[in-house]
């Protein structure tokens, strides 16, 4: 099986480079038409250049394939409607997005101010907020549409002077998870991915060595990407961590837990004596929705 992309238009955020750049070059490769999307600034998010993504639409084309550049910002819905608005106008549909457009304003918390909080907040979270909401319409006219979200390893586990980046990053997930229940009716499938490659995000600090980068290509992301960009792809609201070859799926997931019994009252005191149990993972389990888990919660006080 050969998963093609003649005929599907695609709309990629932050394309100008790293990651964003590979994803578009590869969907085009296998016949996609894309919208490469890129502001073109810093990656604390200043400046404005029209080059990055002007140079991946030049490298498709050159090799055959239909790209057009839009520098529009994710971080505004009017400006994220112009995005989609470049795809309907040259393209005349939208079949996927991948949301990658991002920005970096790293510092520890109570050092860092608040505008770069609500920045990295906006560009991340709100730009996929906003390019969704965009397009949405569009795949439900045509039930169909496959969108993936950026997370990372900072949001779902943490890291040191990243509240914001990880904040956002977490948010997408808590976005994401509700979206698929609304999606699935249309054949609109979201997912997103956690990606590990050496692009300029990790330039400032430095976390890859020197001797581990060749191993870390985006285009090891890419991959993942485009399955889950594919019409092959049935999976919706799954998180899948991608880089240096190594792919999983990760899961936000609930452990067995104990109970008490809620006719008597519960004490500080009893938490304490259970909390081994109460935090023991050994025989966690994940739920597709809210539904599930409180089958699991309540189910029992329900049936008696």
């Amino acid at each position: 099986m050969s998963i093609s992309f003649k005929d599907k238009v695609a709309v990629v955020t932050g394309a100008g480079a790293g990651l964003g750049r590979s994803h578009a070059i590869f969907l085009a490769s296998r016949g996609a038409k894309v919208v490469v999307n890129d502001l073109g600034g810093s990656l604390d998010g200043t400046g404005e250049s029209k080059s990055p993504a002007t140079q991946v639409v030049e490298e498709i084309i050159a090799k055959g394939g239909q790209a057009v550049a839009n520098f529009d910002s994710v971080a505004a819905p009017e400006t994220a409607q112009n995005i989609i608005r470049t795809a309907l106008d040259n393209f005349g549909t939208v079949d996927i997005l991948i949301c990658n457009a991002g920005i970096i304003r790293d510092k520890i918390f109570w050092k860092m101010p608040l505008d770069d909080f609500d920045l990295v907040m906006k560009v991340h979270l709100m730009g996929a907020v906003y390019t969704t909401r965009a397009v949405l319409p569009v795949m439900k006219e045509k039930k169909y549409g496959r969108i993936v979200t950026t997370t990372s390893a900072a949001g779902l586990f943490g890291n040191f002077g990243q509240t914001n980046y990880s904040a956002a990053k977490m948010g997408i997930i808590g976005f994401m998870n509700s979206l698929k229940l609304e999606g699935q009716k249309y054949n609109i499938l979201i997912n997103a991915i956690a990606p590990l490659a050496a692009t300029r995000f990790g330039e400032p600090s430095g976390i890859f060595h020197e001797e581990i980068k060749p191993f870390l290509r985006p285009e090891l992301v890419t991959a993942m990407v485009a399955y889950l960009c594919s019409a092959q792809c049935q999976i919706t609201g799954d998180i899948l961590s991608a880089g240096g070859g190594y792919f999983s799926r990760v899961q936000i997931v609930e452990g067995e837990g104990i109970r008490f019994d809620p006719k008597h009252d519960v004490t500080p005191e009893m938490i304490h004596e259970n909390l081994s149990r109460i935090i023991d993972m050994q025989n966690s389990v994940g739920f597709f929705s809210i539904t599930d888990e409180l089958n699991k919660s309540l189910g029992p006080l329900v049936r008696g």
